[in-house]
């Protein structure tokens, strides 16, 4: 029997539902592409990374620790991204320093940093627990996460419910490592690490700000010679680097499987490092670390 398509009772899903599903669903992953949030990571100094947070339904953007703000603006302009605010980790000026110069380059822009870390150009103070939103679809949680300074702030960061949600530390948590206590204590450290991030969904994503992965991995072997998890990610991260390729995002679940500061609560790690509590591990780990001179690298 012949179908008239143009017939009002003709019924597409019935007489063609392959491709009507088909196009359903590439409908939908177009809507999806859309409201994705985005994050590029943005090369500065020698080993620091800004982060450029774009919500791709609106196109405006929050960039992280803008110590460049020409090269951000730039990759900005490439995207069609308008900036709307800079979330500021911490005061050092390798973070912080180029904060008055994009308020030049961007009237009206909004600067965010912690509330008591004296952030250079800060126009809105932070507390733990207040909450920020870019475009429509991404909402920004400040954490604080004190230790290497004292008023340091992570950016938990979320999307949509089918995205994974992120989280920016700046120099409280790197990949398998984490940051001088400058101006707090291991007992911070330890609150900042195992207790506020180590409660995130593990699949978060951790955009840190330095490439210091590949090292922090080798001392991570030192502590922890038998962990295979630390093994692999060594290797990857090696022939990432190699490659030209940052070593960024990790995610807290690897972290809490290969960095020696989250596992600093596990009691097999105590054992390891002559310690009885989670506070006298950190502590320790972290002297080692300071005292530790890295594994020299052949020459290519």
């Amino acid at each position: 029997m012949e179908v008239n398509s143009q017939d009002p009772s003709f019924n597409v899903i019935e007489h063609r539902p392959k491709i009507f599903i088909r196009r359903i669903i590439l409908l939908i992953r177009s809507i999806g592409h859309t409201l994705k949030m985005k994050v590029i990571h943005i090369p500065c100094l020698e080993d620091n990374y800004s982060y450029l947070v774009i919500d791709e339904n609106t196109k405006q953007g929050a960039v992280v620790d803008p110590v460049e703000p020409e090269k951000i603006i730039k990759v900005a302009k490439e995207n069609g991204v308008e900036l709307k605010l800079v979330l500021t980790t911490h005061h050092h000026w390798d973070h912080a320093g180029g904060n008055e110069k994009i308020k030049e380059l961007v009237p009206g822009i909004k600067v965010y940093g912690g509330s008591v870390d004296n952030v250079k150009g800060c126009t809105d103070k932070l507390e733990n627990g207040d909450k920020l939103s870019l475009g429509d679809s991404i909402n920004i949680l400040s954490l604080h996460t004190p230790c290497h300074t004292k008023g340091h702030i992570s950016y938990y960061v979320t999307g949509k419910e089918e995205e994974d949600p992120a989280v920016f530390t700046g120099d409280t948590l790197f990949v398998a490592g984490c940051g001088k206590f400058f101006e707090g204590t291991a007992e911070q450290m330890h609150e900042s690490l195992c207790v506020t991030l180590a409660s995130l969904p593990k699949p978060t994503k951790v955009y840190c700000g330095h490439e210091y992965t590949v090292k922090n991995l080798q001392f991570a072997q030192t502590v922890e010679p038998d962990n295979e998890k630390i093994s692999e990610k060594l290797s990857w991260a090696q022939k990432q680097r190699q490659s030209g390729l940052p070593t960024i995002p990790s995610t807290i679940e690897q972290e809490l499987e290969t960095n020696p500061f989250m596992r600093s609560d596990l009691p097999q790690i105590q054992e390891k490092v002559g310690c009885k509590s989670p506070v006298e591990a950190m502590r320790e780990i972290r002297q080692r670390k300071d005292n530790w001179r890295g594994i020299c690298e052949p020459r290519l």
